[in-house]
């Protein structure tokens, strides 16, 4: 017996040696953790159980039956807790054949995600792989495809994490781009399609990994990561906070933190953050953060189409989703970027079951023909289907402009909001009051006097929320230091809310 126990520990030794000492200093040299190390900072200290370590490839052509056979096959398998809330995980081995995902590689990580899927927790996948084993052909890219329909089938199911710690190139990006949310490390992770060589081939163009495809990249212009992280231990600990936001699945309720702040704390600094003039900016930021739990936002996408914050908070210990315009950036006008950033983060949150704040200061749509030319209307309707087809929880508070088709797009009472709330200084109305005289009245543009009289005419009668509010389209209009008790009360009310949608298949959401 001990013969045979010595033998399984000389194994154990082996597979976590991974591709050798060697190559682990070499991933050591870049400033990255190897796979195993990088469980122990997400995990929780002695709760990482592994699955499939003795794994092998199993391929034969092109001199890999000469290879020596590493067990594990390039990725650590397994399930831990974090916080003490268990989760799946696998992670990449760069050490072993660069990562790159094998058949059996692949199956690795399919049969972790269909645990996760059996029990209804949540999967993080770290990525650090040089893409498909390229000796195995096309078995290997089977092995993508088999990931490709799990990411498909655990969609809106359980939450699915993915973070880049090294390089995602070709196919393997599309797994992850399938995943609920991307973290990156800054200077040591990318993703693309195809690589420099190949842009610089085709097209002629030189440009650098990180300019193609780095965490800078994907985090400011094209939205493919949520979040870009300084190196591999900020992004790890960044996930562990994070996990604490998300329900383990689609069938459970929103996690719960013993929170000492009062429900009803009064904020008396809202009730002067709105400026005096209605074209001054201030900071959203302040409103959001006034609102929650211990004044704690966990800011999504905080550098990538800035005129909306999405993002995660608690109110009375319980998750919510926030979304809000942000008169700091573009005076917070809706456009392509924002609406897209906000409709998947609003459609994740009604996957799961997570109430959603709405913030409102919008002017309208951004106006322009680079936006008309490139599909606003589509786009901006992305942000529309989305509030309206949620059935979650949903408190909206207008602080001040909230004007044309923006007004119903952010969580109007129209599309079924449950409690809309408006500031004393919220304005409701079609355009605001210039624009909608010079139509209005254009025979009497040559006129500055009568102009401005009807302008002060207008602004009288919608510079306020009182109409909308003697229409019924607004519950309420509430002294802004009171927002934070109004929010914790509407959503003890809507604890229990039932609401369906009528069946279907699925929707068809305008992509």
């Amino acid at each position: 017996m001990s013969a045979n126990i010595a033998e399984m520990e000389r194994r154990r030794a082996a597979a976590k040696l991974g591709g050798g000492q060697k190559r682990i200093d070499a991933q050591h040299g870049k400033g990255k953790l190897t796979a195993r190390e990088r469980l122990e900072v997400l995990l929780d200290e002695g709760s990482f159980e592994e699955f499939d370590t003795y794994v092998e490839h199993n391929c034969v052509d092109f001199g890999m039956l000469e290879q020596e056979k590493i067990p594990g096959d390039g990725v650590v398998t397994g399930s831990g807790t974090i916080n003490g809330r268990l989760v799946y995980v696998f992670a990449q081995d760069f050490t072993v054949f660069g990562g790159a995902v094998s058949e059996r590689h692949a199956m690795k990580i399919c049969k972790v995600m269909d645990m996760a899927m059996k029990v209804g927790v949540p999967v993080i996948g770290l990525n650090d792989s040089g893409g498909a084993r390229i000796q195995e052909g096309v078995a290997s890219l089977g092995g993508y495809a088999e990931i490709f329909q799990r990411n498909v089938l655990a969609s809106g199911v359980i939450p699915q994490l993915s973070l880049i710690m090294g390089p995602c190139a070709g196919g393997a990006v599309y797994s992850p781009a399938m995943t609920d949310f991307i973290f990156m490390v800054k200077d040591s992770s990318y993703m693309f399609v195809t690589g420099p060589d190949v842009v610089k081939t085709v097209t002629n163009e030189v440009v650098t990994q990180e300019e193609l495809g780095g965490a800078i990249t994907h985090s400011s212009k094209t939205s493919v990561s949520d979040l870009a992280l300084e190196n591999d231990i900020d992004a790890l600990l960044t996930a562990r906070d994070f996990f604490d936001y998300l329900p383990s699945s689609n069938r459970d309720e929103v996690p719960e933190r013993p929170s000492a702040d009062p429900f009803d704390r009064r904020e008396d600094s809202l009730d002067t953050i709105i400026p005096p003039n209605a074209n001054q900016p201030y900071d959203m930021h302040e409103v959001i953060r006034k609102t929650l739990d211990e004044e704690e936002f966990f800011e999504l996408q905080p550098t990538y189409a800035g005129n909306i914050l999405i993002g995660f908070g608690r109110v009375e210990g319980r998750t919510v989703g926030i979304v809000a315009n942000q008169p700091m950036v573009l005076a917070g006008v809706l456009d392509i970027d924002s609406s897209r950033k906000a409709a998947r983060f609003v459609r994740f949150c009604d996957a799961f079951n997570i109430p959603i704040i709405t913030f409102v200061d919008v002017p309208g749509f951004l106006p322009g023909t680079d936006q008309e030319h490139n599909g606003i209307i589509k786009h901006g309707a992305k942000l529309l289907f989305a509030y309206a087809e949620a059935t979650v929880p949903k408190i909206t508070v207008i602080t001040r402009k909230a004007y044309g088709g923006a007004y119903d797009v952010m969580s109007s009472k129209h599309l079924r909001g449950d409690l809309n709330y408006a500031w004393p200084t919220a304005e409701i109305a079609v355009m605001g009051a210039k624009g909608a005289v010079e139509i209005i009245f254009r025979k009497d543009i040559g006129d500055p006097d009568k102009i401005a009289e009807r302008t002060k005419e207008y602004e009288d009668r919608f510079a306020n929320p009182f109409v909308a509010a003697s229409k019924g389209f607004i519950d309420e209009v509430i002294y802004p230091h009171s927002t934070r008790r109004r929010i914790a009360l509407g959503l003890r009310k809507l604890r229990n809310k039932q609401l369906e949608n009528p069946w279907k298949k699925h929707d068809n959401i305008p992509l």
